[in-house]
């Protein structure tokens, strides 16, 4: 079976991508990591790559006088390494609508919120500012505008009493250490199917599931 080649950019500690790189451990999964991109020298996610022998590249945004010339380096190191799609693991940049145009329905995004609601950034501080009793995480097709474009994956994770923005967002990233490995999966392995604004998904199912919250004890 020949495996997608897929990139994977990201600006941080790169907890994300070690969820991709467990799960491209299998030997059926779809999708294999050929190259790790940051656009921050030192990120520490670019050590995860380099533990398991994934090549990574530095290319630091603030080198480049405009989006337009980072991205045109940034695109000739994709097209040197055979990508064929790309994953953007926190990585914090703006992308121009050239080069989404570009790489249409070939690249894939995480966001910690319920798409289409807490765009942008400072999500879980919004979420609780707004007394949102159920939040999440979003794996989508990228579109030039942000935070939008088709939903491929999505998960709810409950707000609790007391959270904080922190304790919020260690139990979302739980759920997208979930979510991204089960978007790439789909999407490497031929499953989607982009109509319009909506993600079709081969033989996908749905949980018949109702969650409350506040949970009264009775369900």
């Amino acid at each position: 079976m020949a495996r997608l080649k897929t990139a994977v950019l990201l600006s941080g500690r790169g907890s994300n991508l070690q969820a991709l790189i467990d799960a491209a451990l299998e030997q059926e999964f779809p999708a294999k990591i050929v190259r790790v991109i940051s656009n921050v020298p030192g990120a520490s996610g670019l050590d995860r790559a380099e533990k398991v022998g994934i090549p990574t590249t530095t290319i630091d945004h603030r080198e480049f006088d405009g989006r337009e010339p980072f991205e045109a380096t940034l695109q000739t190191e994709l097209q040197n390494s055979g990508v064929e799609l790309i994953c953007l693991a926190g990585f914090m940049r703006l992308l121009t609508k050239s080069f989404v145009d570009r790489w249409h329905d070939r690249i894939i995004n995480i966001h910690p919120s319920l798409l289409p609601s807490y765009k942008g950034l400072h999500t879980h501080e919004r979420v609780l500012s707004d007394g949102v009793r159920f939040t999440g995480c979003t794996v989508h097709f990228l579109r030039a505008e942000m935070d939008t474009g088709p939903i491929i994956v999505q998960a709810a994770v409950p707000v609790h009493p007391g959270d904080d923005a922190d304790a919020l967002a260690a139990r979302v990233l739980t759920a997208e250490h979930r979510c991204f490995p089960l978007a790439l999966r789909l999407v490497a392995g031929g499953k989607t199917r982009v109509i319009g604004n909506r993600v079709e998904i081969e033989n996908a199912g749905a949980p018949d599931v109702v969650s409350l919250n506040p949970d009264d004890g009775k369900a």
